[in-house]
C-alpha cells in the first residue's frame, strides 16, 4: 500500500463507521485499483466533470460506493472529510451511487448486474457522436452471476465495442460466503474470453501491475477486462478475508484498532 492508499482507506473506515453502515470489505479490495484509474489512466479533469471527451467510469457494485467517494474526493472533485456525511439523511453520499444526490457520477447504480449495460451505452454513444473517449466498468466477482452481465458481455463482443473495458474485482466471496463455494466462476478469463474480450490479469492491490494492465486493455482493439486478484478488506489484518465485514461497519473499539494498524504502515 503506498500513503495515498493508506489514506484512502482511512477515510473509508471512518465514514463507514460513523454511519454505522455499510461495506467496507468491499471497498478495501477496490480502492487501490480505483486510485490507480483516476490518478494515472482515466481522462478527467474535477474542475470540469461533465467535459464531453472525458473518460467515463461506472461503479456496478456500487455497494463499494465508499471507495468511490474517497477517491473523487482525494482527486480534488469535493474535500474529502464531506464523505464523513456518508448515508446520513440529505447527504449526496447515498449507499449506493446516486447521481441525484452527486451529480459528477456517469450513473445511479446498486442494482447487481446492470453497470457493463450501462457502460455499452456509454461506448455506443461515443462511437455516434464520434468521440474518442475510454468507458471503464467495475464488477464484483459474485457480481458475475448475474445473467445480465452476460448477455450484455456477448453484445459488447459482438459488436466490437473496442471503447470499453471491464474490471473485476476477484476478492473471492460475495454477501453469504465465498464465491467458490456458491457458484465458482474458474476458469475467469477462458470465459471472458469465449465471449471476443481480451483478458488481462493483475494483482489488484500492486499499482505497477494494475495500472500496466489497464493501459493494455484501453490499447486493445477488441472489448477487455482487467481480472484484478484482491483481497477483501485489504490493509486490516482482521478484516482480510473476513466476510463478516462485507455489510457492516467496524465498532469505535475496531475502527481505533485499525487506523493503528494503518498509521503503523506509513513507511
Amino acid at each position: 500500500m503506498d500513503k495515498l492508499g493508506i489514506e484512502a482507506r482511512k477515510w473509508i473506515l471512518k465514514s463507514t463507521s460513523a454511519a454505522g453502515s455499510g461495506h467496507p470489505g468491499g471497498s478495501l479490495s477496490c480502492i487501490d485499483i480505483l486510485l490507480v484509474l483516476y490518478r494515472e489512466v482515466l481522462h478527467h479533469d474535477p474542475r470540469s466533470p461533465k467535459d464531453p471527451d472525458r473518460d467515463r467510469f461506472i461503479l456496478s457494485k456500487g455497494h463499494g460506493a465508499p471507495a468511490l467517494y474517497v477517491t473523487l474526493g482525494l482527486m480534488g472533485y469535493y474535500p474529502v472529510r464531506d464523505v464523513m456525511s456518508l448515508r446520513k439523511l440529505g447527504s449526496p453520499f447515498q449507499g449506493h451511487p446516486d447521481i441525484r444526490f452527486l451529480p459528477v457520477l456517469e450513473a445511479s447504480t446498486g442494482s447487481l448486474g446492470q453497470g457493463i449495460s450501462l457502460g455499452i451505452g456509454a461506448t455506443l454513444a461515443a462511437r455516434l457522436d464520434g468521440r474518442k473517449y475510454h468507458t471503464y466498468i467495475l464488477v464484483g466477482d459474485g457480481e458475475c452471476q448475474e445473467g445480465q452481465i452476460w448477455e450484455a458481455a456477448l453484445f459488447a463482443g459482438v459488436h466490437k465495442l473496442d471503447g470499453l473495458t471491464v474490471i473485476v474485482d476477484i476478492n473471492g466471496y460475495q454477501l453469504d460466503d465465498a464465491t467458490k463455494k456458491i457458484l465458482d466462476m474458474e476458469p475467469w478469463a477462458a470465459k471472458w474470453e469465449a465471449f471476443g474480450f481480451r483478458s488481462y490479469p493483475c494483482d489488484g492491490h500492486d499499482p505497477a501491475a494494475v495500472k500496466k494492465a489497464l493501459l493494455q486493455a484501453r490499447d486493445d482493439k477488441a472489448p477487455s477486462v482487467v481480472l484484478a486478484r484482491t483481497v477483501k478488506g485489504k490493509g486490516v489484518s482482521f478484516m482480510e478475508n473476513n466476510n463478516d465485514y462485507h455489510g457492516k461497519a467496524l465498532t469505535p473499539p475496531q475502527l481505533e484498532e485499525a487506523l493503528k494498524e494503518l498509521e503503523a504502515a506509513h513507511v
